[in-house]
């Protein structure tokens, strides 16, 4: 399998941009003086061709600077993005499925796409905006340089122009925000439609569906529109403002020009410098950026100040896998799903975990391999609380299958490697063999090097790779949560046969629905109400008419 680099942050590439762009301020700075004074030459019938070449150097350099600005900056944006998509998708990950249930999928693909990509044009936003403020800052000084007269003029509007900017950045923000926040909503709705579309389809309700998923779209209209509003609104009155202010630098300098003070070349120069120091146009583009990455940073923030499970400095000692929890409770929102369960599994038994559709079985076999943790109690492998072990340590001793595993990689063989560590050709067929899916994955068109996205599977079948996955790589704890729902009676007989026959002396801790599953198992652990109500082997807890209900069937223990 493919390995993806980190991406770096694009740190001295956001200097050399913010360097370059303030080069290219600089340049257009010094253009304006120098033909002012190739005018004057020419005026005064003096030699003008070294001002003339000045200028030409000066169109030149600007030309090469403004080039090395926009590669920068379409540099700077995509790194930028990348670091931070690679951020929130690694922290997500790590959060697990509570990143989910608060976000929601859609909101995070929205979060993870679309506002990364706002969020990553910032560095580069805010190199332009110093460049764009060192413009007419440079400009106001120059017109100093020319005569203090015609600085004062300018800096008289100065304020109301600094006013504007202030309402654009503040009210654009929460323009930014408000419509940022009705997209993910929409790409929410989508989501779930999308992951549904069978139940969609089945139901008939297509039309009902599309208007549900686009009911926000008016709201997002109204938000856009507020947007572009502020914006106009701010584009508007700077227009209305500058041209006044400009005129009054220029109607100075006219003045000084007719009392011998200025010369032609030195009232062109001031008409220029009036110009950009009156760059409030460039300035709004700027700051409606901006604006608008950090509204999409501030909504990353939100999920990366999502807490992470925090591992501890441990390692497992040597020992045969006992699993314990010690007074567990967890909740999910404001029900308790499971409520003090103390139970142990000694090292190399199987254990089946039974009990009626939300008793928490799922809960409880995440919490055995710490992919949740509980809100009291703790859960210790081989007498090591889970949340004292280390990643790779946790990662190393516990495996796990799903009911509807999730087949990552490119090929088969990817699929069923993937893990904490590199599995072997040898023990990748070995693991799909206990799996009972080497026969199928053998008569695919490239075997075990075929490609996913080309390998139609049923149920059944991604259940057996995902069951292979776990089976490759080990541990001394299988956490198997309803693996086994989509196999066929025989089939599921086979693989129950080959994997507590293997030998190996790993724990097991199975889901069940089915009492022929359980019936295989050393013991029996019966969930009722969030807490266990019996352990023991199958054939004892048939005995209970309640325990034959969780099956459906009331007759004689299979």
């Amino acid at each position: 399998m493919s390995s993806l680099k980190t991406p770096t942050a694009p740190g001295t590439r956001v200097v050399v941009l913010c360097l370059v762009s303030l080069a290219a301020t600089g340049t257009g700075l010094l253009l304006p003086a120098a033909l002012g004074r190739a005018l004057d030459a020419v005026l005064a019938r003096a030699p003008a061709t070294r001002w003339v070449l000045v200028c030409a150097a000066l169109v030149l350099l600007l030309a090469v600077l403004d080039a090395a600005r926009g590669v920068l900056t379409g540099t700077v944006d995509a790194r930028t993005t990348a670091l931070l998509r690679h951020r929130l998708l690694a922290h997500v990950l790590t959060v697990g499925p509570r990143a989910a249930a608060r976000f929601g999928p859609g909101d995070l693909v929205a979060r993870t796409v679309g506002n990364a990509a706002q969020a990553g044009t910032g560095p580069a936003a805010r190199a332009a905006l110093v460049a764009a403020l060192a413009g007419p800052l440079g400009g106001v000084v120059a017109l100093a340089l020319l005569d203090l007269r015609l600085a004062a003029v300018f800096l008289a509007g100065a304020p109301v122009l600094a006013l504007l900017l202030r309402v654009l950045a503040r009210d654009t923000s929460a323009c930014v925000a408000d419509y940022q926040r009705v997209q993910g909503r929409i790409a929410g709705a989508l989501a779930e439609a999308v992951s549904g579309h069978r139940t969609i389809r089945a139901a008939g309700v297509e039309r009902t569906e599309t208007a549900r998923v686009l009911r926000p779209l008016p709201e997002l209209s109204r938000a856009g529109h507020r947007m572009w509003r502020v914006q106009g609104r701010a584009a508007g009155q700077a227009v209305a403002v500058a041209p006044l202010l400009h005129l009054a630098v220029v109607a100075t300098a006219g003045v000084l020009l007719a009392r011998h003070r200025l010369s032609v070349g030195e009232l062109l120069a001031a008409a220029r410098y009036a110009l950009l120091a009156t760059g409030v146009g460039m300035m709004v583009g700027h700051l409606s950026g901006l604006a608008r990455a950090r509204a999409s940073a501030g909504r990353l923030a939100e999920v990366l100040a999502e807490p992470a499970p925090a591992h501890g400095p441990c390692r497992l000692p040597p020992g045969p896998g006992r699993l314990e929890l010690r007074g567990v409770t967890a909740r999910h929102g404001d029900r308790v799903v499971l409520d003090g369960i103390d139970l142990v599994v000694p090292g190399g038994t199987t254990l089946a975990v039974v009990g009626r559709s939300g008793s928490g079985k799922s809960l409880l076999a995440a919490l055995a391999g710490r992919l949740a943790d509980p809100d009291a109690g703790e859960v210790l492998l081989d007498g090591v609380p889970l949340r004292d072990l280390t990643h790779d340590a946790l990662r190393g001793a516990v495996a796990h299958a799903f009911d509807r595993p999730a087949l990552l990689g490119d090929t088969v063989e990817d699929t069923i490697g993937l893990g904490p560590g590199v599995a072997s050709p040898a023990r990748i067929r070995a693991a799909a063999g206990t799996a009972r899916a080497d026969d199928f994955v053998r008569r695919l068109p490239q075997g075990y090097a075929t490609a996913l996205a080309r390998t139609p599977l049923s149920g059944g079948e991604a259940q057996r790779l995902g069951l292979a996955r776990a089976f490759a790589h080990g541990g001394r704890l299988l956490v198997l949560d309803d693996a086994l729902s989509s196999l066929d009676t025989v089939t599921e007989a086979r693989v129950t046969d080959a994997l507590l026959g293997d030998g190996s002396g790993t724990t097991r801790l199975l889901v069940a629905h089915r009492a022929s599953t359980a019936a295989r198992a050393d013991k029996v652990a019966w969930l009722d109400g969030g807490r266990i109500r019996a352990v023991g082997p199958h054939t004892q807890l048939w005995a209970h008419t309640e325990y034959r209900a969780v099956f459906g069937d009331g007759g004689e223990p299979r």
